[in-house]
């Protein structure tokens, strides 16, 4: 009878164990265009997955890099919160988008999310985040960040963290070419007197100085394996600073003397990461660094302007496929001080991510560097076409599907992809 009983039980038990296996399932958060109503938040959704210790399946290429996660309580509470859509698949059909995924007839991959990277922004503590488009979109996904600045790169702190954005800074110092046109400004006037205490109390005779040093520190983190983004100035200035190491390339007017003879010819571009052969603007009241962006160069109406995203081999080269994913190839134009790059003048490892072809111009570039990354992205804001200083700040509520704030995100979640996934 005691025997009959315990046959009975295990028999229960096992017909339990397939009836939860039959209906055991996964949540797909969709990144097409059709059935996602908040993009940018789907983004901060899989991070906040990934910080509750939860992997995440990123399927590159289907229905525009959606998420595949499992099915709590928790999760689909979070999805209802923040607003983002979500589907829940029976296990059998999330395995059956696996399998044909995995088809070699299939320009898709998918790649395991392992960890929340640990992100930081480098930027003045005291700037608004509406000043930055990447801070503005960390805090609408709900995705956490650190502030760092001179103080702390100095001190070696960026091995703390797996991601870095460079806010819009001048690493040439010359404070962002506004001498012409603000030099009179009561902000600029305190923004340069603030720096120059800044690199004076960090022991720098110059500001030049003390953001080569910042600069140089910054591509050590690279190198040593870091992953590194930036957009607008911060892209051409740094570049142009670890080329003119050792080189005075400003006028009396930033930095009190005058700058090198033909300092041009002395400018090493073995130093840079991703552009080469530039030629500096040497007018200080020419609001221009080089002649690697295009802005001046542009000749196209708002109505058209437009970037094509690059399509990659998801299988093959996962990681370029992961920083292009969105619901459309095509992304408006948006300017800024650096626009975009000049394509003449990108070093030839460095791939090109979204370009405008009939322009010759890049917009989204991303190379390697050591054992790290970077990617830089031409303009300003996304979704302010010519932002200028004193501009109201973007609403990202009114763009919750920015195809161009898509980018920025992409590269927040870079860094978790499982390592033997990636390839370049």
């Amino acid at each position: 009878m005691r025997f009959g009983l315990s046959v009975y039980r295990l028999f229960f038990i096992l017909v339990l164990l397939c009836s939860m296996s039959v209906h055991a399932s996964r949540i797909l958060i969709p990144m097409d265009a059709e059935y996602q109503k908040n993009h940018l938040k789907a983004y901060g959704m899989a991070y906040w997955t990934l910080s509750e210790n939860f992997k995440v399946q990123w399927l590159l290429n289907y229905r525009g890099g959606s998420f595949l996660m499992p099915d709590t309580e928790e999760i689909r509470k979070e999805c209802t919160i923040r607003g983002v859509s979500y589907e829940v698949l029976s296990d059998a059909k999330a395995e059956s988008i696996l399998g044909e995924i995995s088809s070699p007839a299939k320009n898709q991959e998918a790649v395991v999310l392992e960890k929340a990277p640990k992100v930081v922004v480098y930027s003045p503590k005291d700037n608004p985040p509406w000043d930055d488009a990447v801070t503005m979109v960390l805090t609408y996904a709900e995705i956490p960040y650190d502030v760092v600045y001179d103080e702390e790169v100095l001190a070696d702190q960026l091995p703390m963290y797996d991601w870095l954005h460079l806010h819009h800074e001048d690493f040439t110092g010359q404070y962002g070419k506004f001498y012409r046109a603000y030099k009179m400004a009561p902000w600029y006037i305190q923004q340069k007197k603030e720096a120059e205490e800044r690199a004076a109390k960090l022991g720098f005779d110059k500001v030049s100085d003390s953001k080569l040093a910042v600069a140089l520190k910054i591509r050590d983190f690279v190198v040593g394996g870091g992953f590194m983004f930036a957009m607008c100035s911060a892209t051409d200035s740094f570049d142009i600073a670890l080329s003119a190491e050792g080189v005075d390339i400003c006028e009396p007017m930033f930095d009190g003397d005058p700058s090198d003879p033909d300092y041009q010819s002395k400018i090493d571009y073995d130093k840079t990461l991703a552009f080469t052969g530039f030629t500096l603007e040497r007018d200080p009241n020419v609001y221009e660094f080089s002649s690697i962006d295009m802005t001046d160069r542009r000749r196209i109406a708002k109505e058209v302007d437009y970037f094509t995203l690059m399509e990659f081999s998801a299988k093959w080269d996962p990681v370029p496929t992961m920083l292009c994913q969105n619901h459309t190839a095509l992304i408006k134009g948006f300017m800024g001080q650096t626009t975009s790059f000049n394509g003449n003048e990108i070093k030839s490892p460095v791939l090109i991510l979204g370009e405008n072809k009939a322009n010759g111009e890049a917009r989204y570039i991303h190379g390697v560097k050591g054992k790290g990354f970077f990617t830089f992205y031409g303009g300003h804001d996304p979704e302010d076409y010519q932002h200028r200083v004193g501009d109201p700040k973007t609403e990202l509520e009114l763009h919750p599907n920015s195809p161009g704030y898509r980018l920025i995100l992409n590269n927040i979640l870079f860094p978790a992809a499982k390592k033997k996934k990636q390839k370049t």
